[in-house]
């Protein structure tokens, strides 16, 4: 089964992309990833992440075995180019042109079907993550009042002055900090 993934509009030309993508086409996922890794070229991460994203597409949503997976394509074509003039000489302008790039990615199985999970599985996978998450947010949720808990005790047995100090400080109870405030922010 194809995957694909697409990145629109990346600013790098399509001639130094090109460079990256032709080295890894047809090459393992794990041996892309480190052939990527290994070399230093200006289009790198971007391919980099574009092959994870596909990867891990194949992996959620489609069960697909990633020792099971190759990169079967990867087209490089031109986006919109940026237009810039530079001064020249004797009032003349010099085009520049600011390329971009758009990559189309796909990775295949090597053998159809080897490792592939059921839709049974995948759904017991997403209602597990989901169980996580939300378990990890319950928790996040219970450290945060347990800190406004601990602050609260803090500033209840410091004297009423130094209290009113640290209300100021923190905004509460200051009402020329909201007149005043940065509109930045």
């Amino acid at each position: 089964m194809k995957v694909t993934a697409k990145l629109n509009n990346v600013r790098i030309s399509p001639r130094k992309i090109r460079l990256v993508a032709n080295f890894i086409k047809g090459l393992d996922v794990d041996d892309a990833i480190q052939q990527i890794d290994a070399k230093v070229k200006k289009g790198d991460l971007e391919i980099k992440k574009l092959l994870l994203s596909a990867v891990a597409n194949a992996e959620n949503n489609f069960g697909i075995d990633r020792n099971n997976m190759y990169v079967s394509e990867i087209l490089v074509g031109a986006g919109s180019t940026l237009k810039r003039w530079m001064p020249k000489a004797y009032g003349r302008a010099g085009a520049i042109r600011k390329r971009t790039s758009k990559i189309i990615l796909t990775v295949d199985e090597r053998i159809e079907g080897k490792g592939r999970k059921s839709k049974e599985e995948l759904e017991k996978e997403r209602k597990a993550r989901l169980e996580a998450k939300k378990k990890l947010q319950k928790e996040m949720e219970a450290q945060e009042q347990e800190n406004k808990q601990e602050e609260k005790k803090e500033i209840s047995k410091l004297p009423a002055k130094e209290a009113d100090k640290v209300k100021k400080a923190e905004g509460k109870g200051n009402w020329t900090s909201k007149i005043f405030r940065r509109k930045s922010m």
